[in-house]
């Protein structure tokens, strides 16, 4: 049996680095926080969140669901799902009268908002909303890809919704409670805690890949072919 997952990540918009004129994520919590022993965590993988790059955005994008696949030295294979959404930034640049030069405050909602330095000469304040990207990361080294997608939309649903149930009831029912069986195991049903019931199939062997897509026809149809060159 293995775990459904092994990590569960919330990377977002670093606003300490874009003052310094750079854009990048940062990591805002994981869980656990203690590395398992046999499956470490994978370190740089905020940047893989945002394959485009990290920026804010003028406008809201739709929430989107994408896998990134990595393959550590022993040649494992540890699948990262991502659900990207956006958050509602206050940007409030400050202009000096008689300078060029602004400053720009970002607030990040969960993040400590830094205050820009005192300035003894007057400013022309503007306000303006801007939208920055989050994800929820599942960490698996197993293919599963629309279970991954099914539970963070649940998460996302719980978070955006406010749902009056704890995020933490469901992040640890996805990395603690949810067991798989191995290749040719029975299927196996469950719920992460919101009311919700889901079920996976573990493939029928280990050697053979997962494609996600039905080629019942296709090997139907390469079977008469056969059939008529014999």
């Amino acid at each position: 049996m293995s775990r459904l997952a092994d990590y569960f990540v919330i990377v977002g918009y670093d606003h300490e680095k874009e003052r310094s004129g750079t854009s990048s994520g940062i990591i805002l919590q994981r869980f656990p926080e203690k590395d398992w022993e046999d499956t470490p965590f994978i370190e740089g993988i905020e940047w893989f969140c945002q394959p485009q790059g990290w920026a804010l955005s003028t406008e809201r994008q739709e929430p989107r669901f994408f896998v990134s696949v990595f393959t550590d030295i022993h040649a494992n294979r540890h699948y990262c799902a991502c659900l990207c959404f956006n958050e509602t930034v206050a940007i409030t640049p400050s202009k000096p009268v008689d300078e060029e030069e602004d400053t720009v405050d970002g607030d990040g909602g969960t993040l400590p908002g830094a205050l820009a330095s005192a300035r003894s000469i007057p400013t022309i304040t503007h306000h303006s909303i801007m939208y920055a990207p989050k994800c929820l990361v599942l960490v698996s080294r197993l293919d599963y890809i629309e279970t991954f997608r099914c539970c963070l939309g649940i998460i996302y649903t719980v978070y955006v919704e406010s749902v009056e149930v704890p995020l933490e009831t469901l992040v640890g029912n996805i990395l603690g409670c949810i067991q798989v069986p191995p290749p040719g195991g029975p299927q196996v049903r469950f719920s992460i805690g919101a009311g919700d019931r889901q079920a996976l199939q573990p493939p029928l062997s280990p050697s053979l890949p997962v494609t996600h897509t039905s080629v019942h026809l296709l090997f139907q149809q390469l079977g008469k072919f056969h059939s008529k060159v014999k």
